[in-house]
């Protein structure tokens, strides 16, 4: 059991030792018996912290969540309320100085009240208020108690391991899914055009008799002369449109702060392109690139396609893959080990430092337990692959890689129009959400529009908006904070400094952006492309929404 002494034990402590320095060099022995008495007090204390909070634990000291669920959607931008129920089965009451989750950096969690007491034999209801920035599947691994042991100078942390998942999907779809698809809600089917009606088309849709005025071009001589009568095929044409929607996800497109990556709002466009077709009745498809293509989805309709278009845009533009990841199989470990300690029945005691297959193989036995059903990633080795999945099942999150993909986005993008282009049914519009090519690849990507151009399709080319992750408000990187340490760090001259140079620097920044992407519109525009520019999405209302799990004493909260 890890304890760690508060403020005043600190100063305690110090006053103990400079006392009996003191009395060393006045060479008084009651001067230094009396800062003896103070450390062996401090002593003391340790000691009466252990007992008493090994007494909590031992008399049962629990949390759980106040929903069976394991798993609560959200949208982007959005917030969710989750009940929890700290309880204390002593006999003595337990007070508490910080109550903090345990959570994804990808999340933004407060807990209401941070600090209290828990009455003998009581329980304590919290309210977990969970912000979602970003699109992904999260995790909310559990809580963290810090319980003040009589007589109030040591802290124990305790860790209720208990994981919960958070899925944030596209804003535009939390509304788009959540609408009613039964009874009287067929009354409400897609406006739009006619589906299938005769006419020249592609799909052939009968056989019938001749008719006077036919053209001889449709009849079907060899299915006449078997039935030993004139035959003439019928077929049909698609009145919808089919659309597909072209998404780069590269890495260094997650740059940015937490919300407002260029990355960020591309997801939350693409998803308002998608859902304002679906709701029409168009067939859309989905293709991410990262660099090459990641995720492809073939144009259909309907609700249950528009959940496999979710899905895809929640994790298919993740970084849990080796060459989408800053971390490498021993990091990728690391946190494993971690998370999975307080999980452990045996606290991993039985694991030898170092044994990533034995960790890997614990590992891929508690996956059962995530919230979150994920494939492997991709690895250079079986054992990285589980151990990435273990982070990718259990929401933590990996960093996206600081080093850009080497192949221009423009060859993967050319390489996909082609393929649209050659693809059945026949496609009426592209929508591109990808940065600009760069000149050396314009030919290549002009004679992909050309083709598709023949074949009267609208290609649109939406570029990244980098401008709000130019906008304040800029925070400064910060070391991390002590846990004991509850009063907020005062400005130092380093943070004065950043924010005189962060407004001077994001405006340079800007200015060069704002010139590149208007030198890249006039040659998309030269290639026939037509330039949209991107439109912010409002967001999604946020819908508030509320098992057991026992404290480890001295595991530290895993950095995720």
């Amino acid at each position: 059991m890890q304890l760690y002494p508060t403020r005043t034990a600190a100063h305690l402590a110090i006053a103990g030792v400079a006392v009996m320095g003191a009395g060393l060099i006045a060479r008084e022995p009651a001067i230094v018996g009396w800062g003896g008495a103070i450390l062996v007090a401090i002593a003391l204390a340790r000691g009466v912290t252990l007992v008493s909070v090994a007494r909590i634990r031992a008399a049962g000291f629990e949390m759980l969540w106040g929903s069976s669920r394991r798993v609560l959607r959200s949208a982007r931008g959005g917030a969710v309320e989750i009940e929890a129920e700290v309880r204390n089965r002593d006999t003595l009451a337990a007070r508490y100085v910080k109550l903090r989750a345990i959570a994804s950096s990808q999340l933004d969690v407060r807990i209401e009240p941070s600090r209290g007491e828990v009455s003998a034999s009581g329980r304590l209801k919290v309210k977990v208020v969970v912000r979602t920035p970003r699109v992904g599947q999260h995790g909310l691994h559990g809580l963290a108690l810090e319980v003040h042991g009589a007589p109030g100078l040591f802290e124990v942390p305790l860790t209720f391991a208990n994981p919960y998942g958070i899925e944030v999907l596209p804003r535009p779809f939390m509304p788009y899914l959540t609408q009613p698809r039964g009874g009287r809600s067929h009354l409400l089917a897609a406006s739009g055009k006619p589906g299938r009606v005769r006419g020249e088309g592609d799909d052939l849709r009968e056989l019938r008799e001749h008719q006077p005025g036919d053209p001889f071009r449709k009849i079907a001589w060899k299915a006449s002369a078997r039935r030993g009568t004139l035959l003439v095929r019928e077929f049909e044409r698609e009145e919808r449109d089919v659309v597909w929607i072209l998404v780069d996800a590269a890495v260094e497109l997650w740059a940015g702060p937490l919300g407002r990556a260029p990355l960020d709002l591309m997801i939350d466009e693409a998803s308002a392109i998608a859902t304002r077709h679906l709701g029409r009745g168009d067939r859309v498809g989905l293709i991410i690139l990262a660099p090459g293509p990641r995720v492809t989805i073939a144009p259909d309709h309907g609700p249950g396609h528009g959940q496999k278009i979710a899905h895809a845009l929640t994790v298919g533009c993740g970084t849990y893959d080796a060459d989408r990841s800053e971390l490498d199989e021993m990091d990728v470990a690391a946190r494993v080990l971690e998370h999975l300690r307080p999980l452990d029945a045996r606290g991993l005691d039985d694991l030898r430092r170092g044994d990533l297959d034995r960790l890997a193989a614990r590992a891929e036995s508690m996956r059962p337990r995530a919230p979150f059903s994920a494939p492997a990633p991709l690895g250079r080795s079986q054992r990285e692959r589980t151990l990435r999945r273990y982070l990718a099942s259990y929401g933590i999150e990996s960093p996206a890689r600081s080093e850009a993909d080497r192949r221009d986005p423009a060859v993967t993008v050319a390489e996909s129009l082609t393929h649209i282009a050659r693809t059945k049914p026949r496609a009426s519009m592209v929508y591109v959400l990808a940065p600009p090519p760069a000149d050396a690849q314009l030919g290549r990507l002009s004679e992909a529009v050309r083709r598709l151009s023949r074949r009267a399709v609208h290609v649109m080319w939406t570029l990244p908006d980098v401008e709000p992750g130019l906008a304040p408000p800029w925070e400064p990187p910060r070391p991390q904070e002590s846990e004991a340490d509850d009063e907020r760090r005062s400005p130092t001259p380093a943070d004065k400094a950043f924010q005189e140079l962060a407004p001077i620097a994001a405006e340079a920044v800007l200015i060069r952006a704002r010139v590149a992407q208007t030198r890249r519109e006039a040659v998309l525009r030269k290639a026939g492309v037509r330039v949209v520019r991107l439109r912010p999405t409002t967001a999604a209302a946020p819908s508030p929404s509320p098992t057991v799990a026992a404290p480890h004493d001295g595991a530290p909260p895993p950095q995720t």
